[in-house]
Order: C-alpha cells, then sequence, then structure tokens
C-alpha cells in the first residue's frame, strides 16, 4: 500500500491569519490554486478556500483588506503523512473534500493531498472510491 507521503505534494505555500485576504487570492491566483493553509507559530491554525473568499468576503461585501483570520476554515480537517492512501482516500470520500493539508506526527505542516494526488496513483481502489465521494453533484 502506497502512503500518502509517497502521493502528496510537498511544495507548500501558508498563509497567516492576519494577511489580507486580497494577498491569499494572489497567492492561490499565483500558483493556480483553490486553497491554503493557514499557519501561526509554526502551526496549522485554518483553511482559506477560493470559495471561503467568495461566499464569506465578496458576497457579503467586505473589503479586500479583511484579514484570513475572518473568513478560513478554523475547523481543519487532515491526515498523517504515514497513512495509507485507501484510508484516506475514503476519508475524503466521506468527508466530501478535495484536498487535506498533511501533517508529521509531531503536528507539522509537511504537504497537501488533493484529489489530484490521489488520482495519480497505483492504487485504482483509492481512486476509485475517492471519485465516488467528491464528484457527487449537490
Amino acid at each position: 500500500m502506497q502512503t500518502i507521503r509517497e502521493v502528496m505534494t510537498r511544495d507548500v505555500r501558508v498563509v497567516s491569519p492576519d494577511q489580507t485576504i486580497r494577498e491569499a487570492a494572489t497567492a492561490m491566483a499565483d500558483g493556480d490554486i483553490g486553497s491554503l493553509p493557514v499557519g501561526e507559530d509554526d502551526r496549522l491554525v485554518g483553511m482559506i478556500t477560493d470559495r471561503d473568499i467568495a461566499i464569506r468576503a465578496v458576497a457579503e461585501g467586505r473589503d479586500p483588506t479583511t484579514s484570513v483570520r475572518d473568513v478560513m476554515t478554523d475547523r481543519i480537517q487532515y491526515c498523517y503523512d504515514d497513512e495509507n492512501v485507501q484510508e484516506i482516500a475514503r476519508n475524503m470520500a466521506e468527508l466530501g473534500v478535495r484536498r487535506l493539508p498533511v501533517v508529521n506526527r509531531e503536528k507539522r505542516l509537511v504537504g497537501i493531498v488533493a484529489l489530484s494526488n490521489i488520482a495519480s496513483c497505483s492504487d485504482n481502489r483509492s481512486k476509485q472510491t475517492l471519485l465516488d465521494g467528491v464528484a457527487q453533484p449537490h
């Protein structure tokens, strides 16, 4: 069985909760990504997505200088880098999420695992499990 460590993306951009949503959106645009982990004092404290910015900021008429802290999701779902891909694919499907931050056993951020990472792994069962769970219409 493959571990998440073998398929995750290691190059992770992190924003601070005190940065602005404009800065977060710019980082997302520069990286062509839809979410960023939010870190403070070397700890993962949240996630901010393009959807968070659209729904919790733009739709509510907030200013682009609104802090990330004000619109981020602070209930963090994550996985460990030594967990197996099948287990995490099943967990992501149950949660209905397309990406999870990856931490080591000291709970330090070491990567991100996304639908695309699992789709490119060699475990066909993991791919199908995840796709069945997250690729459903609302």
